[in-house]
């Protein structure tokens, strides 16, 4: 039996749903964040900030989230979209939520006239790449970071 797939813009209501998607994804990468955090971001992805939330229901249960920021680009007259994070819970992987979540960000990105959207994963995460490999373009840049300030 197939299952229904959703995805919907993230709604106030989503918090412990969202809570508990977003731990995990934290968790996949192997850090955690304090609960300021996650009240500032929650926050963010539903005010009017560029910074969008979207969530995947399988069956009607929340099951996978999308975070996607709108900047400004100096190699373009339109914003872009950066898809900062993506999950779908393990027993849903698969089945089309990390396609759809992409979709439903590259449909928003598109209404907003976005230039380009693109995204990061780690190295690693050859579950995710293969679908990445499949709707995206992977490209030759290498991201480095400051690292947080103490």
């Amino acid at each position: 039996m197939r299952m229904t797939l959703t995805v919907r813009p993230l709604a106030a209501a989503d918090r412990p749903d969202w809570d508990r998607l977003w731990t995990a994804y934290l968790d996949f990468y192997g850090t955690t964040r304090p609960p300021e955090v996650f009240d500032a971001t929650f926050a963010r992805l539903l005010g009017d900030a560029p910074q969008h939330g979207l969530i995947a229901l399988a069956d009607g249960r929340p099951a996978g989230l999308a975070h996607y920021i709108f900047h400004a680009h100096n190699w373009h007259v339109a914003p872009v979209c950066y898809l900062q994070d993506l999950y779908a819970d393990p027993g849903i992987r698969g089945q089309g939520a990390g396609r759809a979540l992409i979709e439903a960000v590259y449909e928003a990105a598109d209404a907003a006239g976005a230039a380009d959207t693109y995204w990061m994963t780690q190295e690693f995460n050859t579950t995710a790449r293969r679908l990445y490999d499949r709707i995206g373009q992977v490209t030759p840049f290498v991201k480095y970071s400051r690292g947080p300030k103490a």
